[in-house]
């Protein structure tokens, strides 16, 4: 590819890409800092959603400084921040998928213990197996200016590489479009089995005063399950169609919507994540209200009605609700 394809990057795009990157910082680092100040938040789901957080800062640290420099050539700094950003992105949907399969077998397969013990595993595949692509992209001079073809300002595989298809591959798409394929089929699963659980309980669950407050947690939880593929898949889906059209040799991929929507979409993982999973979390967003001295009257409700929420079920609230509330309110799951 010569240089006269190079995509034009305008400074709105820029400033955009910038904000969202910001967003994603600010989101990981919030996840990160509850998970170090409130103790009892420490989890296992919890505890994944934070390695997961950490490889999202990473990525929105090294996006950032690839979209204010804006590289021209395979500088030092550009090969820098093209492996960070590479090893950070792949280790993100590597911890996508381990919290999804935690799930599935913490919910589905009702075994804590096997689900603890793969824990081990999903580092070393999280951390490894991105790392070990990483390394050798770079050893073999793969990683460098790739003249924001498939980017937004940043440094990934080098556009000269001859074998850049494969490395692109290699060091993202192959495992972004597994993930895309994976994250349904197991939330989808995981929605069947409680949504069977339910039913199969219904007609023995008594009928009393707070089952409104039980379901409110139920759907609440349901509705996390829902989103969490689906926005995985709205905020990736740019830059997939991007290396489509790459692949076609099609000018659309250089179209500046296309080219802001693939920025943001890369960039806002960590603060989709914080909405998530700690905006829309409520024992988590009550203390963060105290925290914060909100005064409000809602406020002050919330953080009345949490005192005994986060604790216990309330009455009525089966064992397979409660489970499905705790493991899905305290992760990404938080992909």
């Amino acid at each position: 590819m010569e240089n006269g394809n190079q995509t034009e990057l305008y400074l709105s795009e820029q400033v955009v890409v910038l904000c969202t990157c910001t967003l994603s910082f600010m989101g990981s680092s919030l996840i990160i800092l509850t998970y170090i100040i409130w103790s009892d938040l420490r989890t296992t789901p919890r505890k994944l959603l934070v390695y997961l957080s950490v490889s999202d800062w990473l990525s929105a640290v090294s996006y950032a400084f690839g979209v204010w420099r804006v590289f021209r050539t395979d500088s030092p700094d550009c090969v820098a921040q093209g492996a960070i950003s590479t090893f950070a992105n792949t280790s993100s949907f590597f911890w996508t998928v381990a919290i999804a399969v935690y799930l599935y077998v913490f919910i589905v397969r009702s075994s804590q213990r096997v689900a603890d013990s793969l824990v081990v595993f999903f580092h070393l595949a999280s951390w490894g197996v991105p790392l070990a692509i990483t390394v050798t992209a770079v050893s073999l001079n793969k990683i460098g200016y790739d003249a924001s073809e498939v980017s937004v300002g940043w440094c990934w595989v080098r556009i000269h590489a001859p074998d850049r298809v494969l490395w692109m591959l290699l060091t993202g798409k192959i495992w972004e479009i597994l993930a895309y394929l994976t994250l349904p089929v197991l939330y989808i699963l995981i929605k069947r089995h409680i949504h069977k659980a339910h039913a199969a309980l219904s007609e023995y669950r008594p009928i009393l005063a707070n089952r409104r407050q039980s379901h409110s947690f139920s759907s609440m939880a349901d509705m996390k399950l829902t989103l969490i593929p689906i926005i995985f898949i709205v905020l990736r889906i740019w830059s997939t169609l991007r290396f489509i059209l790459l692949l076609a040799d099609s000018p659309v991929r250089q179209n500046p919507v296309l080219v802001t929507l693939h920025g943001i979409g890369n960039t806002s993982q960590g603060a989709a994540n914080c909405i998530m999973f700690v905006l829309f979390t409520q024992p988590i967003r009550n203390r963060l209200c105290t925290a914060l001295c909100c005064c409000g009257s809602k406020c002050g409700e919330e953080v009345q009605s949490s005192h005994d929420a986060p604790q216990r079920p309330p009455p009525g609230q089966d064992s397979s609700t409660q489970r499905e509330e705790d493991s899905t309110s305290r992760v990404r799951t938080d992909r």
